[in-house]
């Protein structure tokens, strides 16, 4: 069974033979009258394997249906876009309808069911700061008009995606793998002082993943020398490097629609010792809250035993005397410990209240000190076994 065949059981042996109907997002504006670049909202991508704007489908209970998008001659000339023929052989869907027909069959099946299945709202969106694409709002409009009810099913969506099939382990250990070729270029450019500016070593990971046939970055790539890495997501990448110093990266290739996410602060000259002692102390905070990673374990009690570590840490390095003082505490770690990885770079864990086999997350623990001009941060990808964890990352060299 394909892996979109096998999302779409796992979906239908959830939802009960309700009809669930998802949209891919739409382009949106870059420029007057250019689209920026297209990435697919991870839901549909997860069901669908589609990777173009525009489309929908329709899940019910016996049948598998994409509805493609309308486009016309002059847009089919520039910019191309899949046919009928490949759709049908990237998702394994049953039919592919036209938008008249797709509207005639959730009329039909209106008929039938008083209820839909689709997104709703983002329960993180007050916290963006960037306006949301409008394909998935269009398209719960679209069936309120239709249906009597329409219910969310974003949570039920999370709690399959959170729990991953070989073939989407297998994915992310391709991504992983390339992005830990391409740090490997970087670094031993780094010890032979081929960099002089952040965009250097920016380039030198486009190139390398590139080479490799990697399509592209799963998120902006950082590249934060000296105090730019006391910016979580520095992303201008074009200051000199120091003559001296930390170099923070965070990069991850994209393959097959899933994501790595690795971050390493690697030595360019001669770091301080103070350097050293920051790199040490978050060094040897990552491989023991690593080895808290196991099935069974509550994410609260993760959370809490992470945090006495990070905590020691920084007792170690002299920044944090009272371990009750949570504001000290954030000032040097403002960041979570970890976060789910999959499709999305940032994927929820479900409300899973323990870890469970299947699972992919990072872990990135990192200590900032304004003060001192220092920022730290290592970042490995992490699978739950029916063990314990693996390493996915483990092959790349964290410490300095």
């Amino acid at each position: 069974m394909s892996r979109t065949l096998e999302s779409v059981s796992r979906l239908r042996s959830r939802m009960g033979g309700g009809i669930v109907v998802l949209t891919a997002f739409d382009l949106v504006q870059q420029s007057r009258d250019g689209a920026g670049p297209f990435l697919q909202e991870a839901n549909f991508y997860w069901v669908t394997g589609i990777d173009e704007p525009g489309w929908k489908c329709i899940i019910t209970g016996d049948f598998f249906y994409l509805v493609s998008p309308e486009k016309d001659a002059v847009h089919q000339v520039f910019e191309g876009g899949m046919d009928t023929e490949e759709a049908l052989r990237t998702s394994g869907a049953d039919r592919v309808l036209s938008a008249e027909e797709g509207d005639a069959l959730l009329k039909k099946l209106s008929l039938q069911h008083d209820a839909v299945f689709t997104l709703g709202e983002d329960p993180h969106a007050e916290h963006y700061n960037f306006t949301l694409n409008p394909a998935p709002r269009l398209l719960h409009e679209k069936l309120r008009g239709i249906f009597t009810r329409v219910e969310d099913c974003r949570l039920v969506l999370s709690k399959l995606r959170a729990i991953k099939t070989n073939e989407e382990i297998g994915l992310i250990r391709k991504a992983i793998a390339y992005t830990q070729s391409a740090f490997l270029s970087v670094r031993s450019g780094m010890a032979n002082g081929t960099f002089s500016y952040e965009y250097e070593i920016e380039a030198q990971f486009i190139y390398e993943m590139r080479r490799q046939g990697v399509n592209g970055h799963a998120y902006e790539p950082i590249v934060a020398g000296a105090t730019n890495a006391l910016t979580l997501h520095y992303s201008q990448n074009s200051q000199p490097l120091p003559k001296d110093g930390l170099v923070l990266m965070d990069v991850g290739a994209r393959v097959g629609g899933y994501a790595a996410d690795i971050t390493r602060t690697y030595p360019i000259g001669k770091p301080s010792e103070r350097e050293r002692a920051v790199h040490a102390a978050v060094e040897e905070a990552h491989y023991r809250i690593i080895a808290l990673i196991k099935p069974g374990v509550s994410l609260r009690e993760y959370q809490d035993m992470s945090d006495d570590i990070m905590k020691d840490a920084l007792q170690g390095l002299g920044l944090l005397e009272d371990r009750s003082d949570t504001e000290t505490y954030r000032k040097y770690f403002p960041h979570a410990i970890s976060h789910g990885l999959g499709i999305d770079v940032h994927e929820s864990l479900a409300g899973y209240e323990s870890f469970r086999p299947g699972m992919v997350l990072t872990v990135e623990p990192g200590i900032y000190i304004p003060d001192e001009g220092i920022g730290v941060r290592i970042e490995d990808d992490i699978l739950v076994t029916t063990e314990g964890n693996e390493n996915l990352s483990r092959n790349l060299p964290a410490a300095l």
